[in-house]
């Protein structure tokens, strides 16, 4: 085992140094070691640094929490009142819409409790408390209880985190999991106690012509004007107690929400956002960018455009298809566009040639340091990169194509086929019931209610022979060889054969399947050969994939080490990875390219300009007009008597901070990130100071919107609101 390496990062990445930038997402545990209260008073912080974290005491972290999958959302009430992005909730409402109640047409508004809407799977979690377990890690690994390797693995850090749940005085306590994650790339390691709240109810949505205006095209773009908003409310029981849905639930009494400010912005003002951060990669050497590029970004943008490009059309043609796919395109999209963007912006902004430079820098440093780790490590890096980078491709083909590509056969439940065969063959009754059972479960899965037969048909149509296309022969499941020696070849034959034919392809051959379950007529069926050709093959580039990795986690944690001492006394943040953190930044225009300048703000003027009653993405609700041409807007309008909608700040934030809270210098909530702008989508690899922007809706459109579009006042009335 190689020697350990312990990084004293509260002296090294933690040291203040007054020529910061804006870039970093920061851990609230640090924030002192890093002497950041210092920059962020400068740049406008009114309120004690104290007051947004403390371990000791209730802070503004205790107001924001985990809503849902992969989103971040604040409480804005006494009442467990959650607000964050209508796109961070459109699982809900999608899942709650029908072409009866079509919620994400119309919108909804919960004018009472007994009006809010149970959501099952929908949870908000909050941060109970953050523990350093960077010596115990480094402990176990100098006694040889785990390798240093190993220590960045699930596994051992899944039994840490459990074991340390067992010890503390939180074991027992309802909703409590914890979490255990390596930072700075395994320098350093911390313990999350998280507190999960499963009974979320949907209380109030915009219609998508408002939460989705611009759709597409508007997406990661400037100037926006879209109602990014949703609200949900956290319910418990009488204790206060996490707990599953019940009609004894009450809404949860929060030890801290945010107060609502309508003083409004100006430019240059102080902004911060506290939210969870999804992924960035911020040490990345060139040879890894190079293969984000290839290797994952071209991949994921051609196969996404091709199944996009058959579920627009198919939406567009039927509502009730519109309804169940109005999630998944979403969300496809998102990133589709986001990879274009990224490409770009890495050519764009010579992000390449900025990490050519780093290590041009970091190669005389560990001359310098006479340090024979840091003079090797880049090269290595770069060797993985070479051998990986065909593996990479080919598995990012694999999983956009058949496991976020195409639904039918998706589910790894498809594999009691083969539980039942086993039953069969040895005659065991109660296997045989149970794998009937789990199949059944199986038809379930697929066939549910946002899934439609014909539209996956016709997406496999397309997705199959453009994977064949895009790999080598080696890469392709075994299924193929069927395509070519029983169907000569014909995808669309094949497909027809798949989606009619097979035992799970409708309601009638599954039951008759049921009815007389047969060894044969499992080994003859196509979804069966398809299911384990899929499983196989995934396996097989996965076990290749992770074979070649090698110690690439060792190399990036010494790289990192270097790095942060290369560059000290600045501080330096960990990369991003769905923790909590806090950005700090202001209010600020920018100038994306010669001879154009784009304000801070925008106003509900430039919705009605890009009204196109023909187009979907561009449509304005009626009210919204009647609203707009009365200037009914109440107290949230500007001073000069038009209605803000969204604005810009130089927080660093990225996928995970949708919903985030945007709080001016004293800590009051001015808005609601929900997205960043075209020219920085190179900024989860490389933060450009001068173009990084994030894109927040105003809380005053936001406020505007539910109580003269809405008409709840009553939850305006719960909220804690300064004039």
């Amino acid at each position: 085992m190689k020697k350990l390496k312990v990084l004293a990062l509260a002296l090294v990445c933690a040291v203040f140094s007054p020529a910061k930038a804006d870039e970093g997402m920061w851990l609230l545990q640090l924030m002192q070691e890093q002497n950041l209260a210092d920059r962020m008073k400068a740049q406008g912080l009114k309120m004690d640094i104290m007051d947004i974290y403390n371990p000791d005491q209730i802070t503004l972290k205790d107001a924001v929490g985990i809503f849902g999958r992969g989103c971040t959302g604040e409480i804005i009430s006494p009442n467990g009142l959650i607000l964050t992005n209508h796109h961070c909730g459109y699982d809900a409402i999608q899942q709650h819409s029908s072409v009866e109640h079509d919620y994400l047409t119309d919108g909804f508004w919960a004018k009472s409790y007994q009006e809010e809407l149970p959501t099952p799977g929908l949870t908000f979690k909050f941060v109970d408390r953050i523990v350093d377990v960077t010596e115990k890690v480094n402990e176990d690994i100098r006694k040889g209880k785990v390798t240093e390797a190993e220590s960045f693995g699930s596994k051992y850090l899944k039994k840490l985190a459990a074991d340390e749940l067992k010890k503390s005085d939180l074991k027992g306590k309802p909703g409590i999991s914890t979490q255990a994650l390596p930072f700075y790339e395994g320098n350093k390691f911390y313990l999350f106690f998280i507190k999960t709240y499963s009974d979320v109810r949907m209380v109030a949505a915009p219609p998508s012509s408002i939460g989705k205006f611009g759709g597409e095209t508007d997406n990661w773009m400037w100037p926006r004007h879209t109602g990014d908003f949703s609200m949900f409310r956290i319910y418990a029981d009488k204790d206060g107690n996490p707990a599953e849905y019940s009609a004894e639930n009450v809404p949860l009494k929060v030890k801290k929400h945010l107060t609502i400010s309508l003083k409004g912005l100006q430019e240059g003002d102080y902004a911060m956002i506290m939210g969870f951060p999804g992924s960035t990669s911020r040490y990345l050497t060139e040879s890894e960018v190079r293969l984000r590029m290839e290797g994952i970004n071209v991949p994921r943008i051609t196969v996404r455009e091709e199944r996009q490009n058959i579920l627009r059309k198919e939406m567009a043609a039927s509502d009730k298809v519109r309804i169940q796919y109005a999630s998944k395109f979403a969300g496809s999209s998102n990133y589709w566009k986001n990879s274009i963007g990224m490409n770009k912006a890495i050519v764009d902004n010579k992000v390449l040639e900025t990490k050519a430079e780093q290590e041009a820098k970091f190669a005389a440093f560990a001359k310098e340091k006479q340090n024979a780790d840091y003079a090797a490590v880049v090269g290595k890096i770069d060797e993985y990169v070479k051998r990986v980078t065909p593996l990479r491709t080919q598995l990012t083909y694999f999983t956009e194509t058949f496991r976020s590509g195409i639904e039918f056969t998706l589910t790894s439940k498809m594999e009691a086929l083969q539980d039942l065969a086993t039953a069969l063959q040895k005659n065991k009754k109660k296997d045989v019931e149970k794998a009937i059972a789990t199949l059944k479960e199986a038809y379930a899965d697929i066939h549910n209610k946002d899934y439609d037969h014909e539209v996956d048909r016709k997406v496999a149509k397309v997705l199959l022979p453009l994977y064949a296309e895009k790999v080598p022969a080696e890469a392709l499941p075994d299924f193929y060889q069927t395509v070519k020696n029983t169907f000569k070849g014909d995808y669309n034959a094949y497909v027809d054969a798949l989606y009619n034919n097979s035992i799970f392809a409708n309601e009638k051959n599954f039951n008759a399947f049921i009815e007389n379950p047969t060894v044969e007529a499992i080994n003859k069926d196509l979804s069966a050969e398809y299911a384990a050709a899929v499983s196989k093959k995934y396996k097989e580039l996965a076990d290749k994939l992770d074979q070649a990795n090698g110690d690439i986690n060792l190399l990036h944690k010494t790289y990192v080490r270097g790095l942060c001492e290369m560059y000290a006394p600045t501080p330096k943040a960990p990369d991003a990875n769905f923790t909590i953190r806090l950005t700090y930044g202001n209010v600020k225009a920018y100038d994306p390219k010669d001879g154009v300048h784009y304000k801070y703000y925008t106003t509900l003027k430039g919705v009605m300009e890009k009204e196109d009653p023909n187009n979907p993405e561009f449509v304005v609700p009626a009210k919204l007009k009647e609203l707009y041409a009365t200037k009914n807007y109440g107290r949230y309008a500007l001073p000069n008597g038009e209605m803000p909608t969204c604005f810009l700040t130089t927080n660093d934030i990225t996928g995970g901070n949708s919903g985030s809270p945007v709080m001016n210098g004293n800590g009051e909530l001015i808005g609601a990130a929900f997205d960043g702008n075209w020219e920085s989508l190179s900024g989860d690899i490389n933060f450009d100071n001068n173009l990084q922007r994030c894109i927040a809706v105003d809380i005053r459109y936001v406020l505007f919107i539910v109580e003269k579009l809405g008409g709840c006042k009553n939850l305006i009335d719960e909220m804690t609101i300064v004039e």
